[in-house]
């Protein structure tokens, strides 16, 4: 390592970019997404649980020497799964942990990474046929080169796969049920390169109905849960192709992680008292949110605000997918996998703590 460390050059255009990314909900939700940008050996990237939004605000990157965590993602190093014994300690005051996706940008070799959960590409991420959809998208962007990598779990394992596409060095990864990347040699190059591959991907979305608010009131009343605070999350419970979508499957890891496996219905005409039987006779955990068909949504009070923004995220990508798609829900193996992984356990006790008592 050099002997002294310095920011690299543009690393505020680079907190302004992240802080962009960060504060549109089309983009990014809650404590999701992530950048890095590298200079002389070291990668700053943003630390796990912080949010996007707050970048340029708070301090929310940490330096991290890369070549080592290279190496040890490539020789099957555990270490490479935290990250932690390659953050500078000296330039890293607040004590952060680096995000649990920093081997993936590690291994790219691109110096600046922006990572997010685009809502109009999960829209496109989670069909089964979303190689000819993202192909005919993707084809009006002839000069950047592409690549897609099918679902593996945030961490060691997605980068392990994202590594064997960054020999080729693409501009632009769509991640399977997870999301996309889009690198670059500077912050404006990335900057540019985000808006275009958005506009090549967008969908419009289908509005819907109106919440029915004063009968979600009713509904909610004594009950632990309340109408999602966002008007975009109720627009899950107000079409059937929407409602059936979100309740077949969980569609990529936020959507376990924040509103967990099962998202519940409300049967017209019947308490919430209805809904807490059915889990509890089937000896299964009560759910976060609760779908009220053409009425709205439900959350639980306990549900953070990290939580909040997946409900609005759910909500904007079920909205998205045609009537006639075929989902390519997760599975119950790689749900299991995402909620008995202490990495994300550490990131919901972040957010927890970060909504307070």
């Amino acid at each position: 390592m050099p002997g002294e460390i310095s920011r690299p050059e543009g690393f505020e255009r680079f907190l302004e970019l992240s802080r962009r990314i960060g504060s549109d909900l089309s983009k990014t939700q809650g404590a999701g997404g992530n950048t890095s940008i590298k200079n002389d050996g070291v990668m700053w990237v943003k630390a796990s649980g912080t949010w996007l939004s707050d970048a340029g605000l708070k301090e929310i990157m940490v330096p991290v020497e890369t070549a080592p965590l290279v190496e040890a993602l490539r020789a099957g190093d555990p270490r490479a799964e935290k990250a932690t014994d390659f953050v500078i300690a000296s330039l890293n005051t607040d004590k952060l942990r680096p995000s649990i996706e920093a081997s993936f940008h590690a291994v790219l070799q691109s110096p600046v990474v922006a990572h997010y959960h685009c809502v109009n590409t999960l829209a496109h991420a989670v069909l089964e046929d979303r190689v000819d959809r993202l192909t005919a998208r993707m084809a009006v962007l002839e000069d950047l080169t592409w690549a897609t990598i099918p679902y593996r779990r945030p961490g060691v394992p997605l980068a392990r796969e994202i590594a064997k596409a960054a020999q080729r060095r693409p501009d632009v990864l769509i991640l399977f049920n997870h999301g996309i990347i889009v690198c670059g040699n500077t912050v404006d190059e990335v900057a540019e390169r985000i808006q275009r591959v958005t506009s090549a991907l967008e969908i419009p979305p289908r509005e819907g109905a109106l919440p029915d608010m004063e009968s979600l009131d009713a509904i909610a009343a004594d009950s632990g849960f309340k109408p999602a605070g966002d008007p975009i999350s109720h627009r899950t419970a107000l079409d059937p192709t929407s409602m059936r979508i979100a309740t077949g499957g969980s569609l990529y890891p936020d959507h376990v992680i924040f509103l967990g496996t099962e998202i519940g219905i409300l049967p017209p005409d019947q308490p919430m008292s209805d809904v807490f039987r059915y889990y509890e006779q089937r000896k299964s955990a009560q759910p976060k949110m609760v779908l009220v068909p053409g009425k709205g949504v439900l959350i639980s009070e306990t549900l953070t605000p990290g939580g909040e923004a997946m409900a609005r995220c759910l909500a904007d990508v079920v909205t998205r997918i045609p009537d006639d798609a075929e989902i390519a829900y997760l599975g119950a193996e790689a749900e299991y996998e995402l909620t008995h992984w202490e990495a994300e356990q550490y990131r919901q006790a972040l957010d927890r703590k970060a909504a307070g008592p």
